[in-house]
């Protein structure tokens, strides 16, 4: 199981000054640059649980302005950004299952055709 994480170079939580992704060579994991990827991530996530939170509260009591909308918006994005690149480089150093993914039998790729519109997410 290790092989596949061991050869799978490590998205570190940070990008060049250019913006380009940086990564580290496989390792076991206990190095200075692991443990302060782990904890930048760890902070990271942190980061936006409280934004979250923030967020239900800003919400919650629908007496914002649009500047204060605006910068929740740009600050959430900025989180989700931060996030779903924790999520790629974990994801990345997943072992590679040894079955076959699930497949459900009653779904079909026709039913689903690429050029249906999609609306975006729906209210309750």
């Amino acid at each position: 199981m290790r092989d596949h994480a061991d050869r799978t170079p490590r998205l570190l939580p940070w990008t060049t000054p250019e913006g380009n992704p940086c990564f580290l060579l496989p390792s076991d994991g206990t190095g200075y640059v692991s443990r302060l990827a782990d904890r930048l991530e760890a902070e990271q996530l942190g980061s936006a649980a409280v934004l979250i939170e923030d967020a239900e509260r800003v919400l919650a009591d629908r007496s914002w302005t649009p500047g204060e909308l605006h910068l929740l918006t740009v600050e959430l994005k900025n989180s989700l950004v931060t996030t779903h690149r924790v999520a790629e480089s974990r994801g990345a150093r997943l072992p590679v299952p040894a079955y076959e993914p699930y497949e459900d039998p009653d779904d079909d790729p026709e039913d689903y055709p690429e050029d249906a519109p999609d609306d975006g997410p729906r209210r309750p």
